[in-house]
């Protein structure tokens, strides 16, 4: 309802000249307080009833006005019938069209002001570098030096910040350096050009030299670091932050959560989740869909299915990306049947499945050994929902079926995909392969791998296991003459474990820790206890030619085992052991991990690179099937 003092504006007769600034100043007023298209457009009739719909203050406000309101088109219509309109009004059609994301024909709408002999602002060209590629962005650099507009503030930072978009990091930091004052905003911009493109290092420099850090500079440093694989820096940087009192958001939140994930930090992420539950009045985070979605997925990664559900059941208006992330949650825990009935449950609810939900449900059918529900999963994605299957959909086909020992049916699906199959698909046919002990097929892709240029470090490690598994010398020279040559690096396998809040990470054969000297006594304790049992080191995994001795000796130290002999010494006996692991645990690990569950009365979760291993009572939840 208007107030009675709009009801006179919009009433009143016909303006005098006398008081034409006075009417002019009040429907400013209005137009910039007016907050619903049906008000607005009020305001515009009587605007035309007076004849001031052409007064140029007006007419900008009515035009920015109707674009803040989402009503593009009623901006456009009104821009062309004002009769030669000036650098303000240029300006403000160009910035709504960046705003509305139409970069070209924010473009179109600059060439045509520079056509009409009207020179632009500062705020014409930093509107229009919002969504500027790079080539754009060279052109409106060039006309910032020609209209001396290039050492202005806002100017210089959009360029910063468009420059940065583009990938030219180098253009970035000379004009960075170049600038003579340098805002938050321009600050912030360069650290994001930093944290984009990995450079995490001149990033954290940037950032320990301003003098002043808001929220957003702390969010982009955090989340730099957990999108860049450095999570426990991401952590450590977060309570930092909240010791210097600065408030964190939702964005915060999505970062430390997912740093939370990747490491396995539970107690952390349920800590961060008792933070948001009980402050988030007060910090203006809440438990809302992109939250719980996040808090799902780490509860996954961190191996607590039970938390997981509990935040999902109370989650309200879930969509296909909160589903998702329950069932992949499920699938890499090896619960295929689990995230099957999830997954009917979401067609039930009328929840339309994406191509991530197949990826999510193959995996899980894969994890869980379920091959005749992985092809009908496989082709309802097809046939009803008419998606085309992606690299990835075929990879989780062709684990499913390599898993199962379906080796040459793999081999056969791959070889008629109708796209481009990538390393990563090829690694996992060759992960079958030695599982299989089908050293002919792997020979045959690791030449192709090699031929086309598509080797990994990953795929060189499994044709060298199964060389070395073979007592094949020769070709275990050849593969690490290949990779030397190459440049191809094996990736160390680190394992981590989180106690009493803290994360801590081991290396094979690592001495670095503390309690170094307790964790390898234990060792020796476990050697004994593994022993006593029957248990036989498997040397064939060793890729070395030395003696047997040697070889125990370095299947002893693996990161993972380090880590679970740490756990045993500082947490309570009965406890659950949770492990991390970068790699894909070896077999060795896997039989020690499988015994030692019943040797110590102990359940121990390890997450390896591609899913969850529940040791209980001397088996494994993947059924000896990873």
């Amino acid at each position: 309802m208007m107030s009675p003092i709009e009801v006179s504006v919009l009433t009143k007769a016909a303006p005098s000249a006398s008081s034409a600034s006075v009417q002019v100043d009040n429907f400013a007023v209005l137009i910039d307080n007016s907050k619903s298209i049906n008000h607005l457009h009020q305001i515009h009739a009587a605007l035309l009833r007076r004849g001031l719909h052409h007064h140029p203050i007006l007419n900008f406000k009515l035009q920015r006005s109707y674009s803040s309101l989402g009503l593009l088109h009623h901006t456009v219509t009104l821009f062309h019938r004002t009769p030669a309109p000036n650098v303000f009004l240029w300006s403000s059609i160009i910035n709504a069209h960046s705003h509305s994301a139409l970069w070209d024909c924010a473009l179109s709408y600059y060439a045509q002001m520079l056509a009409h002999h009207v020179q632009p602002n500062a705020f014409t060209l930093s509107s229009l570098l919002k969504g500027c590629t790079l080539q754009p962005t060279t052109v409106v650099h060039s006309h910032a030096v020609k209209f001396g507009l290039s050492s202005d503030l806002y100017v210089s930072t959009s360029l910063v910040d468009a420059y940065a978009r583009g990938g030219d990091v180098v253009s970035a930091q000379k004009l960075f350096d170049a600038m003579p004052e340098r805002s938050l905003v321009s600050l912030t911009a360069m650290l994001t050009c930093y944290v984009k493109h990995g450079m995490l290092r001149e990033a954290r420099l940037l950032f320990e030299g301003m003098g002043v850090k808001d929220v957003v500079c702390w969010n982009v440093m955090i989340d730099g670091y957990a999108q860049h694989g450095c999570p426990n820096e991401a952590l450590v940087l977060f309570r930092e932050m909240l010791g210097k009192k600065v408030r964190p958001n939702e964005i915060t939140v999505l970062a430390v959560l997912s740093s939370c994930g990747q490491l396995g930090a539970l107690e952390c992420g349920r800590w961060v989740h008792s933070y948001v539950e009980n402050s988030g009045v007060g910090v203006g985070v809440r438990v809302n869909l992109r939250v719980g979605t996040a808090l799902v997925d780490m509860y996954c990664k961190c191996g607590s299915l039970e938390d997981a559900r509990k935040v999902f059941d109370g989650m309200v208006g879930k969509d296909v990306v909160a589903w998702n992330s329950f069932i992949m949650g499920y699938g890499i825990h090896g619960f295929g049947d689990e995230a099957l009935q999830l997954f009917h449950e979401m067609l039930r609810v009328g929840v339309r499945p994406s191509d991530i939900t197949f990826v999510a449900v193959l995996t899980a059918c894969a994890h869980a050994g379920l091959v005749g529900k992985g092809w009908e999963v496989f082709d309802l994605m097809k046939s009803r929902y008419e998606m085309e299957p992606k690299v990835e959909h075929y990879g989780c086909m062709v684990n499913l079926l390599g898993r199962a020992g379906r080796v040459r049916e793999a081999y056969d699906l791959v070889r008629s995909m109708e796209v481009e199959p990538d390393s990563i698909l090829w690694g996992t046919l060759l992960w079958a392969c030695r599982i299989h002990n089908d050293i002919s097929l792997g020979e045959e892709i690791a030449e192709f791998l090699v031929s086309n240029d598509l080797a990994t470090s990953g795929t060189c490690i499994l044709l060298s296991n199964m060389y070395a598994a073979a007592r094949n010398w020769v070709g275990v020279a050849k593969v690490r003459s290949f990779m030397k040559e190459s440049g191809v690096e094996k990736e160390p396998g680190c394992s981590s474990i989180e106690v009493n809040n803290r994360v801590h990470e081991f290396l094979a054969g690592d001495i670095r820790h503390r309690r170094s000297k307790d964790i390898y006594s234990m060792l020796g304790k476990m050697n004994g206890w593994l022993k006593a049992r029957g248990y036989t080191p498997k040397i064939d995994l060793v890729l070395h030619d030395i003696g047997e001795q040697q070889k125990e000796q370095s299947l002893e130290v693996h990161s993972e085992k380090l880590a679970l002999a740490f756990g045993l010494i500082s947490t309570s006996p009965g406890t659950a052991i949770k492990i991390v692991k970068n790699l894909r645990v070896c077999l060795d690990c896997h039989a020690v991990m499988k015994m030692m569950s019943k040797i110590s009365g102990r359940k121990i979760i390890m997450r390896d690179r591609n899913r969850f291993h529940h040791f209980e009572n001397g088996s494994c939840s993947c059924r000896d099937y990873w």
